[in-house]
């Protein structure tokens, strides 16, 4: 059996190059970080109406979301809650899953994100939840630096993420 370990930033560059694991970045050395990867901002969308959230997702309901546009690649959000979608796919083999963090950047001006694990098998352009607690907003740049990926080799293979969100957004 083989242990378990944070993978540096060589071992990414390698998965990179060789396994595909991350495709559709913009620049792979500003992104390659010493123990992650940085996601880039495709686009802010602001939720309508509301989730309903079970325990077996019969019944699960997401809310509709309404597309925010960049004006001049900016765009402003004002204090509250809404999904960001990341410009990278990430294909997870069945060793290695991923957590997602916020870049301090965004903690500094107020903003966080709702992050989940990134299961191993998992592929697809993720989308996370931002909110805005400054209360005089942000502003964001489109492919701004918005979450490091974190990605732990798993001591063994395991069964691949088969959920609804795999192959989102590609």
């Amino acid at each position: 059996m083989n242990s378990g370990s944070v993978l540096n930033r060589d071992e990414i560059e390698k998965r990179i190059i060789y396994e595909n694991l991350i495709s559709d970045y913009i620049d792979l050395k500003t992104q390659l970080q010493p123990n992650g990867f940085d996601c880039t901002l495709k686009g802010v969308a602001r939720l309508k109406g509301s989730g309903k959230i079970d325990f077996d997702n019969k019944e699960r309901e997401l809310p509709d979301f309404e597309e925010i546009g960049f004006v001049d690649d900016w765009l402003f959000l004002e204090k509250g809650t809404y999904k960001a979608f990341l410009n990278e796919i990430v294909t997870l083999d069945r060793d290695l899953m991923a957590f997602g963090r916020p870049r301090s950047t965004l903690a500094r001006a107020g903003v966080g994100l709702i992050t989940a694990v990134w299961d191993a098998g998992y592929s697809g352009r993720s989308e996370v939840g931002l909110v805005v607690h400054n209360p005089e907003g942000v502003w964001l740049k489109r492919d701004a630096r918005i979450l490091q990926l974190v990605f732990i080799k798993l001591v063994d293979i395991t069964a691949p993420y088969t959920g609804i969100f795999h192959g989102e957004n590609i």
